[in-house]
């Protein structure tokens, strides 16, 4: 029996992924969630084999859980789902030991083919997305220039990314300066935009 755990913000669709795999022999769903931060708690409690993850998710989103997961229950094997298909976020995924990246809009039987994929040792990448991410330009910013364009993309203002990542005033502007140079973007906030839709944040 394949254990899952499904992390879905939009109670809809968490709800029709848990009734489709309800009718699947030889799996289960033994936790539901609906954001980022409940993923490794319930995933603590409850044990699974596969943790099926939104990419999108309030608080902390799909990669960066998959990440804490893989450190806190490496047994646990993460399929990403996506509705945006992103180079950069596929490097991000594997990057954090993701076993399966699909797209949203795949076929049932698809993802089900995916989760026992994933499952039995196997990854699952979309060929789509593969192809996409070998042929995108790899993120040119440093982990810190990320970092500080991750926290200007909450609104934080410079002095307080400074003060969070324990940096001077003058070291968070230099890696604003650099990353808004390298992304050849306009100011910080459009820095934020390119870095996001390329994946990078």
């Amino acid at each position: 029996m394949i254990r899952i755990l499904i992390a879905e913000d939009m109670h809809l669709l968490r709800e029709a992924l848990v009734e489709l795999l309800a009718l699947e022999d030889g799996v289960e769903v033994v936790a539901q969630v609906a954001s980022g931060a409940e993923i490794v708690p319930a995933a603590e409690r409850h044990r699974p084999d596969v943790a099926v993850l939104d990419i999108d998710l309030p608080g902390m989103d799909g990669v960066a859980a998959a990440a804490e997961l893989r450190g806190r229950l490496p047994e646990c094997r993460v399929l990403i789902l996506t509705a945006l298909s992103r180079p950069g976020q596929l490097r991000r995924a594997l990057a954090a030991g993701v076993a399966g990246f699909v797209p949203k809009d795949l076929r049932p039987a698809e993802l089900v083919a995916a989760i026992r994929t994933v499952a039995a040792g196997g990854q699952a990448v979309d060929p789509e997305l593969a192809v996409a991410a070998l042929q995108s330009p790899p993120n040119p910013l440093t982990r810190r220039e990320t970092e500080v364009l991750e926290l200007v993309a909450t609104g934080a203002e410079p002095l307080e990314v400074a003060e969070r990542l324990f940096l001077t005033y003058g070291t968070v502007r230099n890696y604003l300066t650099s990353a808004v140079a390298k992304l050849n973007a306009r100011n910080r906030i459009d820095a934020v935009r390119i870095a996001r839709e390329a994946g990078w944040l």
